[in-house]
């Protein structure tokens, strides 16, 4: 664990406190556990365009973004779907859960609203991450602070030795962020902190020796059973390819900005269902022209890649959206781009990542 002290105010967006980007405010709506209803899928596809660019933005932390969002009611709108059950909780309400994994999920619902009730924890920052992991290894290796492994409790992505029941995941869970926010000081994340002993102090359970987990991100593309997981190029869902989904039923949203379809969804929506297809493996942020920051159209020269090892474009050093498990880094430099350090024209580019797919 390291220490790092935050000297600027926690900006992270919410529908309150959006961010304003260069194609116009951007506002994030937390999805606990990625569980979003049908019904709840068509509210956001008539708010993405009624009020925003007519799309929805898959986050890594499987959530939704709205960009562009000029017109107002964006609130209004989300409490009638139910979701925004507590306002003051909107930016904290940050959980994930293994998608596949009934008790994950009913966990993560518990958590969340287990978490609107308890007023001083509206205080977390708007980084902090809860996390589910059933067993599969999934979500345990996406960077949660506090995160529940079929048992095992591990902060800042490592196991702690400390072993807790599913009836007891909640309230091990809270218990963790209440300490972090009594001894925080500036630091956003668990992370950042020199000691996390404190954190677990006084929490009943057993304990053993700590151990290394494996993980396995990611979500099976194509069918599974009677759902299908599915993939909107890039994490850009159009409206019509969200009310396709919501047509098919329920749904799960995934940090690797798939999404796990509850139902039997119709052919042609435009939605990657082929494990196989190049573009898998290839995440951007949105570059230009929707951030001023970027110095180039990361999305439109990430296309013309076509297969390619795990990579994520981003337009600038922030590298907003990267993966947390490991991917080559594509940074752009205005001029070309930075291939995991080593700089690389844009009509090299499908070529060296071809390259790196084959060390």
């Amino acid at each position: 664990m390291s220490t790092s002290a935050r000297v600027r105010a926690d900006a992270c967006p919410g529908v309150f406190a959006t961010h304003d980007a260069a194609d116009g405010p951007l506002a994030r709506i937390r999805l606990p556990g990625g569980a979003i209803s049908a019904a709840q899928f068509r509210a956001l596809a008539d708010a993405a365009d009624d009020l925003g660019d007519g799309a929805l933005h898959l986050t890594s932390r499987g959530n939704v973004q709205l960009r562009g969002v000029t017109r107002p009611g964006l609130a209004g709108r989300l409490v009638a779907a139910g979701l925004l059950p507590s306002p003051s909780h909107e930016r904290v309400r940050n959980i994930l859960a293994s998608p596949l994994s009934e008790t994950a999920q009913k966990l993560a619902r518990e958590l969340d609203e287990a978490l609107c009730a308890v007023p001083e924890l509206a205080e977390l920052p708007g980084r902090f991450l809860f996390a589910f992991d059933g067993g599969q290894g999934d979500v345990a290796g996406e960077g949660a602070d506090v995160c529940w492994r079929d048992g095992a409790v591990l902060l800042a992505g490592e196991d702690t030795g400390l072993r807790v029941t599913a009836g007891q995941a909640v309230e091990t869970l809270l218990a963790v962020a209440r300490a972090f926010l009594r001894t925080r000081g500036t630091a956003w994340r668990i992370g950042e902190l020199a000691d996390v002993e404190p954190l677990l102090s006084g929490i009943p359970g057993e304990t053993t020796e700590p151990r290394r987990f494996e993980v396995n991100p990611g979500l099976p593309i194509g069918p599974i059973g009677d759902a299908i997981g599915v993939a909107p190029v890039f994490g850009r869902l159009t409206s019509a390819q969200a009310r396709a989904i919501a047509k098919a039923g329920n749904a799960v949203v995934t940090p690797w900005r798939s999404i796990l379809v509850l139902g039997p969804l119709a052919p042609d929506t435009g939605l990657i269902t082929d494990p196989d297809a190049p573009s898998l493996g290839i995440s951007a942020c949105i570059g230009q022209p929707g951030c001023a920051k970027s110095l180039a159209d990361v999305r439109a020269d990430a296309a013309r890649v076509g297969r390619a090892p795990r990579a994520h474009f981003a337009g600038c050093e922030r590298r907003c959206g990267k993966p947390a498990r490991e991917h080559v880094d594509v940074l752009a430099t205005g001029d070309g781009y930075l291939v995991d350090g080593a700089y690389v024209p844009v009509g090299e580019l499908a070529r060296t990542l071809a390259e790196k797919g084959t060390q």
